[in-house]
C-alpha cells in the first residue's frame, strides 16, 4: 500500500488540508505502507519557497512523518513525456480559441438550454489551418479527449459513485505555454510512483472521474479512491470562508497542542468521540470505513475543550521547555488545571512570582487593608489560606463571594483561577503584601 499527500506550496495548511493529511498517514501506517509527501508546485506563479518549508514544518508538529519526498517542478520532463504518448494516441489535442471565444460559446449553450460543455470545435481543425495558426505566432494548448463513458469506483468513505463524463468539457491539460496542470501532473505522478490508494476531498470526486480516465489512456495499474466528506463550520456553512484563521501556523501561535488537533480531526465525522491523542496513539483503532458520508461540523470550541482536557493531564517533563523561565513542577501542578492553552502559563507564573497590576477596587480598600493586616506569619504552606480567611471572617463579618473574590482580584488579577491555598505559597508574603493597599 502506498498513499500521498499532495499539498499546492501556494499557503500554509489549514485544518481542512490537515484532516486529508492525518487520514493518509494514520491509513499507510496501520496497514504497513508508506506514505509520501509531494509538493504540487507547477503553479510558479503562486507557489513560494517558504509555503513548501511551512508545509514540511507543520505536518512534522502534528507528529507527521514520510517515507518519500517529490516536488513537481522537479519532474516536468515526465509529464512532457506523457503528455507526448498522449498526443500520439490522439487523446491529447490543440487547441486556439482565446477566453472570449469560450465564454461565447458557453452563454449561447445556455441560453438554449444546453449545457456548458466544449464542443470539441477544435477537432476539425484540418492540419493546414493548424499550421497556419503556428505561422501566424498562435501557441495552442492542449485538451484531452474524454470517452464517452461513465467512469464508475467504489469508493473507499462514500460507497459507488458514478461520473457521466458526456456531461464534461475535454479538459485542458498543458497550457498555451507548456506548462502541464494538475488534473494531468497528479494523475503522471500517481501511476510512476506506484500510489495503490489516493484519501482527498469529497470536491475532488468528477476531478477522479476524468483523472480515471486519464489513467486508463497512460495504461496506469490499478488505484482505490477514497474522499472525505468537506469540513462544514459549527454553524453548518463552508469552512472554507473562516479557513484562513485555521491554518495550522495560527493554531501553534495560540497555543493548541498537537494532539488536540490529530485527536479531534481523526474522530470529526465518525460514531466515536475525539479525544487528544497522538498521530501514532491514533493509529490502532483508526479506520476509513467509519467516517461518515456526512459533512462533519468542525467546531473550534470542541477542539479547543480537547486541548484544555489534554493539558490538564500532561506531566511537568512534557511542557518543561515550554514553561516561563524559572517555572518548577510545583507551579505547572498548581495551574495546569486552569489553563486552556499553555501559553497562558505565563500570565499565572507572573502572578504567581512576578508582578501584575491588579484592578482597582474603591469600593473595598477598608476590606483589603484589613486583609493586609491579617496576613499570617511566613512560612506559609496550603494552611495558610484558611488561616488567613477564617481570621477575615471573624474580623469583618465576611463570607462567600463577599469574602474571597475581592482577594482573588487584588492578588491575581482574575476573578478565577488555581486554587488559591495552592497558589498562595508560590507568591509568597512580600508578593502578596504589595498588591494589598496599606
Amino acid at each position: 500500500m502506498k498513499l500521498r499527500f499532495a499539498p499546492s506550496p501556494t499557503g500554509y495548511l489549514h485544518v481542512g488540508n490537515a484532516r486529508v493529511a492525518v487520514a493518509n498517514w494514520l491509513v499507510a501506517r496501520r496497514n504497513g505502507g508508506q506514505m509520501w509527501l509531494r509538493l504540487d508546485d507547477t503553479d510558479t506563479g503562486r507557489s513560494k519557497p517558504e509555503y513548501a518549508q511551512g508545509i514540511e514544518e507543520d505536518l512534522r508538529w502534528l507528529g507527521l512523518d514520510w517515507d518519500g519526498f517529490a516536488r513537481q517542478s522537479d519532474r516536468l520532463d515526465r509529464y512532457a513525456a506523457a503528455a507526448e504518448r498522449l498526443k500520439a494516441s490522439g487523446r491529447l489535442y490543440p487547441c486556439f480559441e482565446t477566453e472570449e471565444e469560450l465564454n461565447y460559446k458557453r452563454e449561447q449553450q445556455r441560453r438554449q438550454g444546453r449545457p456548458p460543455v466544449y464542443d470539441r470545435a477544435a477537432l476539425k481543425m484540418t492540419p493546414e489551418q493548424y499550421e497556419k495558426a503556428l505561422a501566424n505566432g498562435k501557441a495552442p494548448y492542449w485538451r484531452f479527449r474524454l470517452s464517452g463513458r461513465s467512469v464508475e469506483w467504489e469508493d473507499g468513505v462514500l460507497g459507488r459513485r458514478v461520473v457521466k463524463l458526456p456531461t464534461l468539457s475535454d479538459p485542458v491539460l498543458v497550457r498555451a505555454d507548456g506548462s502541464p496542470l494538475y488534473t494531468f501532473t497528479s494523475v503522471v505522478d500517481d501511476i510512476e510512483m506506484g500510489i495503490t490508494h489516493i484519501v482527498r476531498g469529497e470536491d475532488h470526486v468528477t476531478n477522479t472521474g476524468i483523472q480515471l480516465d486519464i489513467w486508463e489512456a497512460l495504461a496506469g495499474g490499478r488505484v482505490a479512491f477514497a474522499h472525505l466528506p468537506l469540513l462544514l463550520d459549527s454553524d453548518g456553512g463552508p469552512l472554507s470562508k473562516r479557513i484562513g484563521s485555521l491554518s495550522l501556523r495560527q493554531l501553534r501561535r495560540d497555543g493548541v497542542e498537537p494532539a488536540a488537533i490529530t485527536g479531534y480531526l481523526a474522530g470529526l465525522g465518525t460514531s466515536r468521540d475525539p479525544h487528544p491523542a497522538s498521530a501514532r496513539e491514533l493509529v490502532e483503532d483508526f479506520s476509513l470505513s467509519d467516517v461518515s458520508h456526512a459533512s462533519p461540523r468542525f467546531d473550534l470550541r470542541q477542539m479547543l475543550a480537547l486541548n484544555k482536557k489534554l493539558l490538564h493531564g500532561l506531566p511537568f517533563d512534557a511542557v518543561r521547555e515550554r514553561l516561563p523561565d524559572g517555572a518548577d513542577e510545583r507551579f505547572w501542578n498548581v495551574v495546569r488545571g486552569n489553563v486552556d492553552l499553555l501559553p497562558e502559563a505565563k500570565h499565572w507564573w507572573e502572578v504567581a512570582a512576578g508582578r501584575i497590576v491588579p484592578p482597582d477596587q474603591p469600593e473595598e480598600a477598608e476590606f483589603l487593608r484589613a486583609a493586609r493586616v491579617a496576613l499570617p506569619p511566613e512560612p506559609w504552606d496550603e494552611g495558610t489560606w484558611g488561616a488567613w480567611t477564617e481570621a477575615l471572617k471573624a474580623a469583618t463579618g465576611r463570607k462567600g463571594k463577599a469574602l474571597f473574590l475581592p482577594l482573588r482580584l487584588a492578588l491575581t488579577g482574575e476573578d478565577k483561577g488555581p486554587d488559591l491555598k495552592a497558589l498562595l505559597p508560590l507568591m509568597g508574603a512580600a508578593r502578596v503584601r504589595e498588591r494589598l493597599p496599606g
